[in-house]
């Protein structure tokens, strides 16, 4: 028996691959499927299965090509419905791998179709559990994904979760494995522990909502305090539903090198240049218009939850980086990349192109300029709860989704002087692109962000109590 989670840290999800006697099967696959064939080819092994543990909103799935590919089919819980042909389980059926076996517990509550699938040992002994959103390390699959206007509401959800926990988990020993599709820093739970596996004893000691002493208490417990979902879950849960065009296809329509006058030809008034370099590179010059959204943050997250999904993509990467930046776009939907800049943005700047620029300025600058400027506005793009937990006196709180509606700027005068910052420096140059693209230039960026900001001795700093509790 083999187990190996293959964890990708920017959409901080976990696929599965398992394999016994030569059979494997894939839980959970993202769209970019090639990890899991040479795995299996690398181990001599056939891909039987591919189990889902429901529809994923935040990243499209791979298990369309992955069947193409091995001919494996797609098993979903019951309660399940497709545009294509998928394997409905029963709550309860035995799929035998090699010499160990895989049960399905149909466990709705995150959304209605959601399963764990127990894995059995070869003394069938119960081993591990792979628990999707259903179960996180600390916390449970937030249940409001599926409402469906006053038919089915988050408290409906949170009650099926609270069942299907206590019915299906909870009779496990303490000491089986628990394997979930997400780990921190996931928007699929309120706040998910450090660690990316426990055992069920471990959460039933350690984990805020398996403590609740009853079902209302349970229910308060996991709905109070969630804040609302990515914009792009609802898109990435229906192309989950629906189907999608393969990958192959999107890198070939994607990887086709533009010369700059061949760039310029290409951009229409809806074409978005999305410029996916280091934001430390993309403040010190870029393609005017382009928004920032570098490869070494929460690239596909932010992408989703900033990009309208139906304007054509325009590329500015680093040079080897194009492909790595359409597969990771695909992950969560977006299939209408036209191109990238060949040569970069080096290329663009040698040929005498206009550039923007944004002017990055460190911590004690800001603290020296308070005081004496009396048009300096701090603009804190972080959360409402990082702001509420600590931000600058008269900082104003515009988290940086909501920038992407033009209407968050009304409020912003030429006159003023922006300083802008989140945390640590990521966010907020994504959030200075924004601003200079609807034409708001005079801007400064903070290096290093709320984490430098607090460090320093004039800083006077307010915390929102009320918003905390």
């Amino acid at each position: 028996m083999f187990i190996k989670q293959l964890y990708t840290s920017c959409l901080s999800e976990a696929a599965y691959y398992i394999e016994s006697k030569g059979e494997a099967a894939i839980i959970d696959p993202l769209r970019d499927i090639d990890t899991y064939l040479e795995l299996a080819t690398e181990r001599k092994a056939r891909i039987k299965y591919i189990f889902e543990t429901h529809f994923h909103a935040d990243f499209v799935s791979g298990h369309l090509d992955l069947s193409k590919a091995t001919d494996a089919p797609i098993i979903y819980g019951p309660n399940t419905k497709t545009n294509f042909p998928v394997h409905i389980a029963k709550d309860g059926e035995v799929f035998s791998l090699g010499d160990i076996t895989i049960e399905v517990l149909h466990t709705p509550g995150h959304t209605l179709e959601s399963s764990c699938y127990l894995l059995k040992d070869p003394t069938g002994k119960n081993h591990c559990v792979f628990t999707g959103d259903t179960l996180f390390v600390g916390d449970v699959g937030r249940p409001d994904l599926a409402q469906k206007g006053n038919e089915i509401t988050m408290n409906d959800l949170a009650g099926m979760l609270y069942d299907s926990i206590h019915a299906k988990l909870f009779p496990l020993a303490d000491n089986v494995l628990v394997y979930p599709a997400h780990g921190p820093g996931s928007s699929c739970g309120k706040n998910l522990g450090p660690s990316t596996h426990s055992t069920i004893g471990e959460e039933k000691e350690n984990n805020y909502a398996l403590k609740a002493t009853t079902r209302e208490d349970f229910i308060k417990k996991v709905t109070d305090g969630i804040e609302a979902p990515p914009t792009y879950f609802p898109i990435n849960a229906k192309i989950n539903k629906e189907g999608y065009d393969s990958l192959d296809s999107v890198l070939l329509k994607g990887l086709t090198g533009l010369s700059v006058n061949d760039f310029k030809a290409s951009t229409t008034e809806d074409t978005i240049i999305l410029d996916t370099r280091n934001a430390n590179l993309f403040s010190q010059g870029f393609i005017p218009g382009s928004i920032s959204i570098g490869l070494e943050g929460r690239f596909a997250e932010w992408a989703g939850s900033i990009l309208p999904f139906e304007s054509p993509i325009l590329l500015v990467t680093e040079t080897g980086k194009e492909k790595e930046t359409i597969v990771r776009l695909a992950r969560v939907g977006f299939d209408n990349v036209k191109g990238y800049l060949e040569g970069g943005f080096e290329n663009w700047k040698n040929a005498g192109e206009e550039i923007d620029m944004i002017i990055d300025i460190e911590a004690d600058e800001l603290m020296m300029d308070i005081p004496y400027d009396t048009n300096l506005v701090i603009i804190d793009v972080r959360r409402t709860t990082e702001y509420a937990d600590g931000h600058l006196k008269n900082a104003i709180n515009i988290p940086l989704i909501e920038l992407t509606d033009p209407a968050s700027m009304a409020n912003l005068e030429e006159t003023q002087n922006l300083y802008i910052h989140c945390a640590g420096g990521y966010r907020s140059v994504i959030a200075s692109s924004l601003l200079k693209r609807q034409g708001i230039h005079n801007l400064k960026n903070i290096e290093g962000g709320w984490g430098k900001i607090k460090e320093q001795e004039k800083a006077e700093i307010i915390k929102e109590t009320s918003l905390l509790n």
